[in-house]
C-alpha cells in the first residue's frame, strides 16, 4: 500500500514537472525513479488520479492533473450520491454491509470506490445492498471513522 501511495505522489510530481505525452514516456520516468510498474498498473493509477490529456497547442497532447477545485467538486458529487442512496451500514470483521434503497447499490458502490479511501480494498454491489471488503488490519469501526471524515453528514 505504501509503495502505491508514494508512486501516485511521484506520478503527480512528474506530470507537473515534465511534458509527458504518453504512458510509455511516463513509465520511463517512473523507472528512472526506481519503480517497477506495468502498463496496466500505470493505467489504473492514471484513472485513480483522474489524469487527462489536453492539447499542447501544437500537434500533440500532454497529460494533466485535475485542479483542486475540480477534484473537490467531483468528490462532493460522490458524497451526495452516497448520502442519497444508503440506508444503513453494519460490519463484521473486515466486511462492511451497506444497505441501500432499491436500485441504488451500484451508485453508492461507485461513490465509495471513487472516494479513494485507503481502508477500502473494494466493493461488490447488488440491487439494494453492497459489500465492502476492508484492507488487512482495518476494522469496521476504523472504516466508519474514516468515512465520517470524508462525509461528516453520515448517520450510522
Amino acid at each position: 500500500m505504501k509503495e502505491r501511495l508514494t508512486r501516485l505522489k511521484s506520478i503527480r510530481k512528474l506530470i507537473k514537472n515534465y511534458r509527458i505525452e504518453s504512458q510509455e514516456a511516463l513509465l520511463g520516468y517512473l523507472q528512472k525513479e526506481g519503480y517497477e510498474v506495468t502498463q496496466a498498473t500505470l493505467s489504473r493509477d492514471l484513472k485513480l488520479l483522474k489524469v487527462g490529456k489536453v492539447s499542447d497547442g501544437h500537434n500533440g497532447y500532454v497529460y494533466t492533473l485535475p485542479g483542486e477545485d475540480e477534484r473537490q467538486d467531483s468528490e462532493q458529487i460522490f458524497i451526495q450520491d452516497f448520502l442519497r442512496g444508503y440506508v444503513s451500514i453494519e460490519y463484521n470483521g473486515n466486511i462492511v454491509v451497506i444497505k441501500t434503497f432499491p436500485g441504488h447499490a451500484d451508485t453508492v458502490s461507485n461513490a465509495l470506490d471513487s472516494l479513494n479511501m485507503e481502508e477500502l480494498l473494494g466493493t461488490v454491489a447488488g440491487d439494494n445492498c453492497l459489500f465492502a471488503c476492508l484492507r488487512e488490519g482495518v476494522t469496521g469501526q476504523q472504516f466508519i471513522s474514516a468515512l465520517k471524515v470524508k462525509i461528516p453528514e453520515l448517520d450510522e
